[in-house]
């Protein structure tokens, strides 16, 4: 009697931006065959078809959850397969035959075989994927605000003595900011025109990085509390 086991398949994946690389093995660690596709919807579904002619799919081992194989990792979890993450290629693999894609996926294929790949993909749908998705737009409009305001004071720091006095008069960073955003050049013809006109620059750039880092903390606010 044939034993269930025998016939079940393991695919690693290798991937990459424009193609992935994979690599069948059987339950014996026999490497079946291997397969290049497109890193789109197309692909995903020639490389599903492709697998299941060998028999069934234990698992699909994949490199790279977390960036060129998230979205082979979203298509394969949403039709009911299992898929495994794989940090890294195995490194014997690559000491003795160098750095090849359809290695690479053998060795991440081999290393689900051996035990030594277990771990779950994170993820990437839902709200978790949706608030990871918001705070990194909103964590990169904060460090651009910041470094924005860092400039802008050491401009005003090393302006001519007049802009620099007048400069210092006003209260406020914000109402600093809104001052200075306002200024008119009509030309450049001192070292007072080029810092007015780099201030500027610095202080619009930093009032349109705050509304933008207000509007991600408003609508934060406002989903957390529907």
């Amino acid at each position: 009697m044939t034993d269930p086991q025998s016939s079940q398949i393991i695919i690693g994946v290798d991937t990459h931006k424009l193609t992935h690389v994979a690599v069948a093995i059987d339950s014996h660690g026999k490497r079946l065959s291997e397969k290049h596709v497109s890193a789109n919807t197309q692909g995903y579904i020639e490389l599903e078809e492709w697998s299941r002619s060998f028999g069934t799919v234990k698992a699909f081992d994949i490199e790279g959850t977390g960036s060129y194989g998230a979205g082979l990792c979203r298509y394969l979890t949403d039709h009911k397969h299992k898929t495994i993450e794989v940090c890294r290629p195995n490194r014997q693999l690559r000491y003795r035959h160098g750095k090849d894609d359809s290695l690479d996926a053998e060795g991440a294929a081999r290393s689900v075989l051996s035990g030594e790949a277990n771990a779950q993909p994170k993820t990437q749908s839902g709200s978790v994927e949706m608030i990871r998705q918001i705070k990194l737009t909103r964590d990169t409009a904060v460090k651009s605000r910041s470094l924005a305001m860092i400039t802008l004071k050491t401009l005003i720091i090393n302006a001519p003595s007049a802009l620099r006095e007048q400069l210092d008069q006003i209260r406020g960073s914000i109402t600093l900011v809104k001052h200075i955003a306002q200024f008119r050049i009509k030309e450049l013809v001192s070292t007072t025109d080029s810092a007015k006109t780099s201030m500027r620059t610095l202080a619009r750039r930093w009032l349109m990085l705050n509304e933008e880092v207000c509007a991600y903390l408003s609508w934060h606010f406002n989903n957390d509390h529907s």
